[in-house]
């Protein structure tokens, strides 16, 4: 691996991190993956996996894409039931959120900017 280029599995190299592969809170050894800009997760949720509490105040804007599954995400904007492979659920800055897997579900979710 070098600082500038890395191959690997997102399931497996965000193991450690709960899912998420890119941002600010990845060790800079891992090289490219270490961002400030932008953060990365893909995760597998089993049916019946949920977020009980809501977020508070997030000035991000998220991206929430469903690979396969059935996938519910609830906001302070309204809710959608995730069915096809590609749809997908986008909020911006101060919108909350909480999220409910209905089956067995993977989702690529994109936040930006990294900040804790």
């Amino acid at each position: 691996m070098t600082a500038n280029w890395q191959a690997g599995n997102a399931a497996e190299d965000g193991s450690d991190t709960r899912g998420w592969l890119v941002g600010h809170f990845i060790d800079p050894s891992q090289g490219v993956r270490s961002q400030k800009d932008v953060e990365v997760k893909w995760f597998t949720h089993p049916a019946g996996d949920k977020r009980p509490e809501w977020t508070s105040d997030d000035q991000r804007t998220t991206l929430v894409m469903l690979v396969q599954g059935n996938f519910r995400v609830d906001t302070t904007e309204g809710n959608s039931t995730m069915t096809r492979p590609g749809d997908y659920v986008m909020w911006g800055a101060g919108v909350d959120h909480s999220w409910e897997a209905l089956e067995d579900s993977t989702v690529l979710t994109v936040r930006w900017p990294s900040q804790t």
